[in-house]
């Protein structure tokens, strides 16, 4: 079977509505290095390194990740053990795990994750300043 697929289906990945990974590293799967992409790209085996994008990163429940991981979108739902830096946001669905500081404008845990780490959101205002203006009324 082959390290990396393409996908054609357009199912979506948790409640960010992300589409279709681009690629896939399946669950039988193990890659040591560094993993440069645009599109979004699906980790369902074993990744040791580095993973470089501006776009979205999915770490199923069956992936174990070991990696500096700089993103646009990182939607994890296996194990990470690595810092993370994403531009956009970063979503931690059960039964997630991650051991590692984040640094992200926008986190989303849900019940049932793991995270042992540090999180910093300095990025905030330039993310999102409609929600911190007080001066704005409720739609």
């Amino acid at each position: 079977m082959a390290l990396m697929r393409k996908e054609d289906s357009a199912q979506s990945q948790g409640g960010l509505g992300i589409g279709a990974p681009h690629t896939i590293l399946g669950a039988e799967a193990a890659f040591d290095g560094k993993l440069v992409f645009q599109g979004s790209v699906r980790i369902e085996g074993k990744f040791t390194g580095e993973i470089v994008t501006d776009d979205v990163l999915l770490v199923t429940e069956t992936a174990e990740v070991i990696a500096s991981v700089t993103v646009g979108t990182l939607v994890l739902n296996g194990t990470l053990r690595g810092n993370v830096k994403a531009k956009r946001v970063v979503e931690l669905q059960s039964p997630a795990r991650l051991y590692g500081d984040i640094e992200t404008p926008s986190l989303i845990i849900h019940a049932g994750v793991m995270f042992e780490g540090h999180c910093k959101m300095d990025n905030l205002m330039a993310a999102k300043p409609e929600l911190l203006r007080s001066d704005k009324k409720p739609s």
